[in-house]
């Protein structure tokens, strides 16, 4: 199984979560040989799962898990007619433009005050901006790139003229990471230590953690008026339902646009 999401490019992630689910799986039919497995089985696995009490998303992924072993690795017809869990819409946690403002400000160490602000001026998760290397930036074109981002997908981001020759010189001066750790890249560890440092040091009363930033980017982009397919492109959403989750951003817009009926 581990092979074939090779093969097929799946992320290092998803690989490591769906052979976690199928090893449950495996261990709750021991008794059988694979053969033998049945929709039946699956069936029942997502039930004991769905006694757990589990959230929905979880139990989609164990689905997606055990369809993906059934179906590509031992070739058995397994379309359950199972209706999907639902996972709650939440509407994303982001920070204000002065919220951004304050905290960037109390920041005094300038490697970190420059990580942040790219995570939030590029709209970067936290492991891409701590995976950058120095080759990763095209300062003519002014863009950068994420390589091997969510997904295993490569994407370009923009590069905040504010912090261009910070970065610029950044990369004059570091040999392989943008934001180097003590053996390797800086830790996603340190980096939710030094946002939530800050957001305290700024007294938000919000819980600061690093994908805020993204949130916070996304919010202001559609706030500004840029489309929902733009926006999509730079944060490297495949669907644009998942750029639409941010729409409480659009919601006094459109109570501006008049119907046509109106008129």
């Amino acid at each position: 199984m581990k092979r074939e999401m090779l093969r097929r490019k799946l992320s290092p992630r998803t690989i490591n979560t769906y052979l976690q689910y199928v090893k449950m799986f495996l261990l709750q039919n021991k008794d059988k040989e694979p053969k033998e497995f049945s929709k039946k089985d699956v069936r029942e696995f997502l039930y004991t799962m769905e006694e757990k009490e589990v959230s929905g998303s979880t139990l989609n992924v164990a689905h997606n898990a055990l369809r993906f072993m059934m179906i590509d690795v031992l070739h058995k017809a397994c379309y359950l007619k199972l209706r999907y869990a639902k996972t709650p819409v939440r509407k994303p946690e982001y920070l204000t433009k002065e919220e951004v403002n304050n905290i960037l400000e109390v920041i005094e160490n300038s490697k970190h005050k420059l990580l942040v602000s790219l995570m939030y001026g590029a709209g970067l998760r936290v492991r891409e901006v701590t995976r950058l290397k120095i080759t990763d930036f095209s300062f003519e074109e002014n863009i950068g790139w994420v390589l091997g981002g969510k997904g295993n997908k490569d994407r370009p981001f923009i590069i905040p003229e504010k912090i261009k020759e910070d970065l610029i010189h950044m990369c004059e001066n570091e040999r392989y990471w943008l934001f180097p750790g003590r053996d390797g890249p800086l830790s996603t560890k340190s980096v939710q230590v030094i946002v939530e440092q800050a957001g305290k040091k700024a007294k938000i009363k919000k819980h600061i953690h690093p994908h805020m930033f993204r949130h916070s980017f996304t919010t202001h982009l559609l706030e500004n008026g840029i489309d929902i397919v733009s926006v999509q492109t730079l944060l490297g959403h495949v669907r644009p339902e998942t750029t639409l989750g941010y729409s409480h951003t659009l919601r006094p817009k459109m109570i501006s646009i008049k119907s046509p009926l109106d008129e």
